[in-house]
């Protein structure tokens, strides 16, 4: 029974979990994590280097102490003093075997530096690569969640929300076009429309009458022409006013 409670509680907080999670977001805390390694990983490699170096100055000083004893030992033989001498040997002797166990250490810790270098740029290496490959795995997630939003959004034309709400909109729209275009043309054959016609062809034909006067007046016109442009105008009026029928029987 327990067992049984135990596997339904998983199963419920095992999907609640996955879909909660996001890829792009894990991914992210991975390169995070990743990276705050880094300064720690550089802290314990500089601890083993000073170890290093540290043992380095030991030796170099071991030696020049024993340089130093060996000196002091040759000069108290000089001057006889073989108790001296002796007492110099003997911190020599133990120098060297200071410097013996230094030089080991100091050899275990160059290769516990180059072990430390070597694994902080194998681990930066791989870091590289598992940061570019993230970055990809992050790209082709935001790509598969953009291809999911175009699907909904085709599902949902699909399914006739906007698509109807489309529809409604360009026939409301069809239908006020041709509301105007009736109302446009009922402003324009009515009759008020007419006689704004004929007042602008009255104030257009009182222009020219106007400027002919001018002309006259200029003598830039003579009678004849006037008369002929008169009687050429007449007749175009005349025959704009007559029907077919009655302009023949006038050409006649």
């Amino acid at each position: 029974m327990w067992n049984r409670i135990k596997r339904l509680f998983r199963a419920i907080f095992g999907g609640i979990i996955d879909k909660a999670e996001d890829p792009e977001l894990v991914l992210n805390q991975v390169i995070r994590d990743m990276r705050d390694k880094v300064p720690q990983m550089n802290e314990n490699v500089a601890r083993v280097m000073s170890t290093e170096k540290l043992l380095e100055k030991e030796v170099a000083l071991l030696e020049r102490e024993i340089q130093a004893n060996d000196a002091k030992v040759k000069a108290a033989i000089k001057q006889g003093r073989d108790d001296i001498a002796k007492t110099y040997i003997a911190q020599m002797q133990e120098k060297r075997t200071a410097l013996e166990r230094s030089r080991e250490q100091l050899e275990q810790a160059r290769k516990a530096s180059q072990q430390a270098i070597r694994f902080r740029d194998n681990y930066m290496l791989q870091m590289k690569k598992k940061s570019a490959e993230a970055m990809q795995l992050i790209n082709a997630s935001r790509q598969a969640k953009l291809q999911e939003q175009l699907a909904q959004t085709m599902a949902s034309f699909q399914i006739g929300d906007e698509a109807s709400t489309f529809d409604e909109m360009r026939e409301k729209i069809n239908r006020r076009a041709a509301t105007a275009e009736a109302k446009m043309e009922l402003a324009t054959s009515g009759i008020d429309t007419q006689i704004q016609e004929i007042e602008r062809e009255a104030f257009n034909i009182e222009v020219d009458e106007t400027l002919m006067a001018y002309k006259r007046q200029m003598g830039l016109v003579n009678e004849q022409s006037l008369s002929t442009g008169s009687l050429g105008s007449e007749t175009a009026t005349s025959e704009k006013t007559l029907g077919p029928s009655e302009r023949s029987k006038v050409l006649e």
